[in-house]
């Protein structure tokens, strides 16, 4: 198409790209403006029996190449990656939504991930026990096997390289499912991987009907891992389904991130920090920092700054660079958080600005202005069930004990943010506040060499890090006399 979004979407099982002909499709939506980007085909069961014929195979072919093969290709689609990147951000910014600086941003994290797991592959290390003579134990790690994944559209090419940069570095094969309404990113990471040297059986593509796709694919031994970045009761489901096949999982669920800001914080500073965070993809992030929780000697002062700085952030199409927040990413969100505002407000809350839908020039697009509601009692929804969306939610408190109450009071525990100058509260906040990331006067909790994970009922085990490779791998105990 002229606006740059290749519209022929496909998917891509054993090398082959297989389109619309005998098989339901989806539209793929910019929800900046309404306009149809292109109809995506549906996998057929036939389909995913293939991709899964062809994921063992796969493997086999993969487990046995050196750690530089699977360096150089990783290596290799990181480079074409950053080649590639006005084109990839631009369809990243047309599917979702976000800005074109973000989707870059997202860009610059998958090709970062991509070359940390290139190096990580040479480290995938055993040992030998000490035994008497004559006796060698050797501990290995080996490939788990063909791994399924499924990603949300928040992301669309960070979380796919998430799931095929780990599993190609481990040596699986992988059948990834990413999310319909961003088709075109994922394929795009995925065109990266073999442009690179990835043999064509290693990896799959397959989009669906997400609850057909699942049982077909869980279902079949050959997979033997599941990875899900989404909410927390499609990864419950899909964790009861691993479970009749007792294959592994790593679950990246839902947040609801706190945010505690004491007296003694540079405010400034915290402001500066995350305003901008707070609004990111229109709030359509995992680890958004949602409940702020201010001790009450600078809560008015937080509150009206915060406020006057997300009244100014511009909204409109992220692909136009005078835009700071793009829209939601599809027609559910905006009626999502209108509901949450409007049971906050009858509940207590006030409106210190947004609060309504607006921003950007066409009418069909998805968009809702940035808001920050003030004094929001407890028993609000949105104070207690995930908004994802653009919008802060702030309460007094008066006793560090008071804030960590708050901050470990729902099932959450992904990402959470502390604001304080004083160095002992600073230690004592990283050990009471249960979350598998904290960030201490910073936003930054996320990196190529960082786990990024969470507890509770946000989910179990890494991705990123070397605890992203492990996640692919399973420990042998060869003793051999």
């Amino acid at each position: 198409m002229s606006n740059g979004y290749d519209s022929d979407l496909k998917l891509f099982i054993d090398g082959e790209r297989i389109g619309a002909a005998g098989r339901a499709t989806h539209r793929v939506v910019n929800p900046a403006t309404g306009e149809t980007l292109g109809e995506l085909p549906l996998a057929t069961p036939a389909d995913l029996d293939r991709a899964l014929e062809t994921a063992a195979r796969g493997y086999k072919l993969w487990r046995g190449r050196s750690a530089a093969e699977r360096s150089n290709v990783l290596s290799g689609a990181a480079r074409l990656l950053r080649e590639r990147i006005d084109k990839i951000a631009r369809i990243a910014t047309m599917e979702e939504g976000k800005t074109l600086p973000e989707a870059k941003g997202e860009l610059h994290m998958a090709a970062n991930l991509f070359d940390f797991y290139a190096g990580e592959v040479y480290r995938i290390y055993g040992r030998v026990l000490v035994r008497p003579a004559g006796m060698l134990s050797r501990v290995m790690k080996e490939p788990v096997g063909p791994v399924a994944a499924f990603c949300p559209w928040n992301f669309p090419i960070g979380n796919p390289a998430r799931k095929l940069g780990a599993a190609i570095g481990a040596g699986c094969s992988i059948i990834i499912k990413p999310p319909e309404e961003a088709p075109g990113s994922a394929l795009a990471v995925l065109d990266s991987l073999l442009d690179a040297g990835l043999p064509r059986e290693v990896a799959s593509v397959v989009f669906g009907v997400p609850d057909m796709v699942s049982r077909h694919l869980l279902a079949s031994p050959i997979i033997r891992k599941i990875s899900f970045t989404g909410s927390v009761p499609v990864g419950k489901h899909l964790m009861k389904l691993a479970a009749e096949g007792a294959k592994r999982t790593t679950m990246e669920l839902g947040g609801h991130g706190p945010v505690l800001i004491f007296d003694d914080a540079d405010l400034d500073k915290a402001l500066d920090l995350l305003v901008p965070h707070k609004f990111r993809n229109a709030g359509q992030v995992c680890v958004s920092p949602t409940r702020f929780y201010v001790q009450e000697g600078v809560y008015e002062r937080f509150s009206k700054e915060f406020a006057l700085r997300a009244g100014k952030i511009k909204v409109g199409d992220g692909l136009n660079p005078a835009h700071h927040m793009g829209p939601m990413a599809n027609h559910r969100r905006p009626d999502a958080i209108e509901a949450f505002v409007d049971d906050a407000v009858k509940a207590g809350a006030r409106v210190a600005t947004g609060g309504t839908r607006g921003g950007g020039t066409h009418d069909k697009g998805y968009f809702f202005k940035p808001t920050v509601l003030t004094d929001v009692p407890l028993e609000a929804r949105v104070m207690n069930e995930e908004p994802f969306g653009p919008i802060a939610l702030m309460r007094p408190f008066k006793t560090f004990d008071d804030a960590i109450e708050q901050a470990n009071r729902l099932p959450f525990g992904l990402a959470a943010y502390c604001f304080t100058e004083n160095g002992r509260r600073a230690l004592l906040l990283g050990d009471a506040i249960e979350s598998g990331m904290i960030g201490i006067n910073t936003t930054m909790i996320g990196g190529a060499d960082s786990p990024f994970g969470g507890v509770k009922d946000s989910g179990h085990g890494s991705e990123d890090g070397p605890e992203g490779l492990e996640a692919c791998l399973v420990v042998k105990a060869i003793h051999q006399a």
